[in-house]
């Protein structure tokens, strides 16, 4: 039995600063890697390169990750992440979903550590997998929930 909740095309962004990692899913919605790193510029460069990635993957939905902090509360950061989010899906006529993001980039310099790369050396590295957290979380949730 297929489920049409598996069948869909998303982008995970773990948006930061200065970077953007990206992340999509494979076909039938069941793992998520990480695609590229975005180096942030202007909210136009920003907008076309996510519309080319859109474009070509043929995304329906992006899920970015919102940087809870370690009580659950909403900070400065987290505001600045839905602000840029709200953004983009609205530039690229996406629907938005979030995901509670906390300690995904730890948990990503872990698994490249493991890999044997420095993650001092590979920011945009850690940006990539952190986003590819960030979406197998969602991906699994959704699957949960069916």
């Amino acid at each position: 039995m297929t489920d049409e909740k598996f069948w869909i095309s998303a982008l995970g962004l773990d948006i930061g600063l200065k970077r953007v990692g990206i992340a999509g899913c494979d076909g039938t919605g069941l793992i998520a890697t990480g695609i590229t790193t975005l180096r942030r510029s202007s909210f136009d460069r920003d907008v076309a390169c996510l519309r080319d990635l859109v474009r070509e993957r043929g995304v329906q939905i992006l899920v970015a990750g919102l940087p809870y902090s370690m009580s659950g509360d909403l900070g400065a950061q987290a505001r600045q992440v839905q602000k840029y989010a709200t953004r983009i899906a609205s530039a690229l006529a996406l629907p938005l979903e979030y995901v509670d993001e906390r300690l995904t980039s730890v948990q990503a310099e872990e698994l490249l550590k493991a890999e044997g790369i420095s993650p001092s050396q590979n920011k945009g590295a850690i940006d990539r997998k952190a986003a590819a957290l960030i979406l197998q979380k969602w991906l699994d949730e959704r699957r949960q929930e069916s």
